[in-house]
């Protein structure tokens, strides 16, 4: 097989890479000395305060007589709960991202009037330049659809006269026209790599102007364009848990941190889709499904408790699925005793999979989520609770849906670009310093060699 050059790892570069390696290497013992905030958070895993905001608050704890202590989780956004937030949409049945998306940007809950002409705007800005699908979307289509975004969100700087403005309107003018395309962008490269490298049919539906953002993603990614009530309710609900959590979350945060520089809103949306590329944060629930593939292989019934409870066990020793001594889909890094997003979350899936037919697929998630804590107390030392997260869950509810693993990652872009938008207006108005943290050299200095003595 001809091997590709641009692609290739050479003996040369192995060889240089053994130099990369060895000049890494620092002693951990010195983040200590100097009191070094790894990955910005304290010893007890507590992010570093950095910054300010109005937009979230994830609460995962509370003060009771002097002392911090764990609490079953919150999320608000601009103040409201976030579960008040949905029992309000559910109440009248309808769809919610638009008017959270509303909520975060403007920092109050719309009227129906002004949700109307909200609503209405995304619509217009639902429209992609003239033969951007051909000229952009349909060349040297990625398999990695956060990079297919990527690209073509760096790509719409070129059709944007007024690019580099970051007065205030002008950005919401460019976040709305961002979050109006968002589905856009990814569903449609979906459907080009799959033309192109799989041999699919290649179909462009164009988006409806009466649907909502959750409807219209599944319009557009369906051959039949045909969906049930419940599926885009469900799709819905899980744009709105995944569109913002605080600013503290390192997607958001690189959104703060490019924002800072004075940069266009086009690279700094960019940047944040390359940080929630990273398994570590925008892709852990496709690991979910992945590990729970493997246990439905490796599990005989999966209404047996101690075989279940075999396998989790077998995850912590580093014995079955990918060996990371890890189950994924439990913990997460701010919240303890329960992941509020997760909770609400449950109980539509439940219905979906009910309507689906996807009963016992249900029942072994939820004995999963009772056991695992309990298996991992047993064999971990536990500083705080162990629960479910969001991913838990989200990964099942897509697959029921039928969207394919390519847009797991970017169905969460899809939503979070909406709290990115909130986060870089933030930074943007407030017009703050351009943020730089420090790092401490811990090298020798030395004195230069001449070429002839090395």
């Amino acid at each position: 097989m001809t091997t590709n050059p641009f692609s290739e790892v050479t003996p040369e570069l192995l060889h240089l890479s053994e130099f990369c390696k060895s000049c890494a290497v620092i002693d951990p013992d010195l983040y200590t000395k100097y009191d070094v905030k790894r990955g910005l958070r304290d010893l007890n895993g507590k992010g570093v305060l950095v910054g300010l905001t109005e937009i979230s608050d994830v609460c995962a704890s509370k003060v009771v007589d002097g002392k911090t202590v764990p609490m079953h989780g919150e999320l608000y956004y601009r103040g409201y709960n976030v579960k008040d937030i949905i029992n309000g949409i559910s109440e009248d049945n309808h769809f919610g991202f638009e008017e959270c998306t509303y909520l975060l940007l403007f920092g109050k809950l719309p009227t129906q009037e002004e949700l109307s002409e909200f609503t209405k705007m995304l619509s217009q800005y639902r429209t992609l330049p003239t033969s951007f699908v051909r000229d952009i979307i349909m060349k040297a289509p990625s398999k990695d659809m956060m990079n297919t975004l990527a690209r073509s969100v760096l790509t719409l700087y070129s059709y944007d006269d007024k690019a580099d403005d970051i007065s205030v309107p002008n950005v919401l003018r460019q976040c709305l026209q961002l979050i109006s395309l968002f589905p856009l962008l990814s569903v449609y490269g979906y459907q080009a790599y799959k033309h192109y490298h799989d041999g699919a049919s290649l179909f462009i539906h164009s988006p409806k102007p009466e649907y909502s953002t959750a409807e219209n993603i599944l319009h557009i990614l369906r051959a039949d364009s045909q969906f049930s009530p419940l599926e885009a309710k469900l799709l819905d609900i899980a744009l709105i848990l995944h569109m913002e959590h605080g600013g503290g979350n390192n997607s958001t945060f690189t959104t703060h941190l490019v924002s800072s520089s004075g940069t266009d809103t086009y690279s700094a949306i960019a940047a944040s889709l390359g940080s929630l590329k990273g398994p570590k944060h925008g892709g852990a629930n496709i690991k979910v499904v992945k590990m729970f593939e493997d246990m439905k292989a490796n599990i005989s019934d999966w209404s047996d408790e101690d075989e279940i409870a075999r396998y989790l066990t077998a995850l912590l020793h580093k014995e079955a699925f990918d060996h990371a001594g890890l189950i994924y889909g439990m913990g997460h890094a701010v919240y303890s005793l329960s992941d509020p997003r997760a909770e609400i979350f449950r109980s539509f899936v439940q219905k979906l999979s009910a309507e689906k037919g996807y009963e016992k697929e249900f029942a072994l998630y939820s004995c999963v989520e009772r056991l695992a804590p309990e298996i991992i107390a047993k064999e971990r030392k536990i500083y705080k609770g162990v629960s479910p997260n969001v991913d838990f869950y989200s990964g099942f509810a897509y697959s029921m849906l039928g969207l394919p693993v390519e847009l797991y990652t970017p169905i969460f872009a899809i939503a979070r670009i909406s709290g990115w938008s909130a986060h870089r207006l933030e930074e943007v108005a407030h017009n703050g310093k351009i943020m730089r943290p420090a790092y401490k050299n811990v090298g020798e200095h030395k004195t230069y060699i001449p070429m002839q003595d090395r």
